[in-house]
């Protein structure tokens, strides 16, 4: 289980986090949705080492052995590499930061390619891709990793109703493989049709 507690950040004078508590379990989905500006993404940057909090804790219990404390973030524009293509996306830093040999690292893409609807896209490049597909290449990269959380900033905002509830089977998904999914959101029909818990922040 992964849990936050106590989490405290500030940028100058403006307090973003304040005291902030959650926890997530393997498994299961939690949602994370406020209004703009109440530090739904600075929380998610802090879980994922991105932002560095002034005070508080985020502890992993007991059953997570040290290697599997690892959080992955999907971000809300994706950041693929636009001169690499789908394949390459997902195995480069398999590649390069796992030093994981390329067939081997071609053979798990090709599974995640699949598992994700994404099959005959491998060779595609990001101006060739929808809105949805370009998600779907960034959640592979990140599955790529094995990281036993992995957190979505905003994954609905920019697909339509019909795209949304693709994302939230995806989601599913995901949990389904054990993997811990943090989501922040905007959209509270999406967060009570796909959480298992939500947290809302406030001002």
């Amino acid at each position: 289980m992964l849990k936050v507690e106590n989490l405290n950040k500030s940028f100058g004078d403006k307090k973003v986090l304040v005291n902030t508590n959650l926890e997530v379990e393997k498994g299961s989905i939690v949602m994370i949705v406020g209004e703009s500006g109440v530090g739904k993404t600075t929380l998610i940057r802090c879980l994922c080492g991105l932002e560095v909090y002034d005070s508080g804790r985020i502890s992993f219990s007991h059953d997570d052995e040290v290697e599997d404390k690892s959080i992955g973030l999907v971000f809300q524009n994706f950041n693929l590499f636009p001169h690499f293509s789908v394949i390459k996306n997902i195995t480069y830093s398999l590649i390069k930061g796992r030093k994981m040999i390329k067939e081997d690292a071609i053979k798990k893409a090709k599974e995640l390619i699949e598992l994700l609807g994404l099959s005959g896209l491998e060779d595609s490049y990001e101006y060739q891709l929808s809105g949805g597909q370009k998600q779907r290449v960034a959640i592979a990269r990140a599955l790529a990793m094995e990281p036993q959380y992995l957190c979505f900033d905003e994954p609905t905002s920019a697909l339509d109703y019909k795209l949304r509830d693709s994302v939230g089977e995806i989601l599913k998904t995901v949990a389904s493989k054990g993997m811990g999914v943090i989501v922040i959101t905007h959209d509270r029909d999406f967060a009570d049709k796909y959480g298992n818990k939500i947290y809302e922040l406030g001002r």
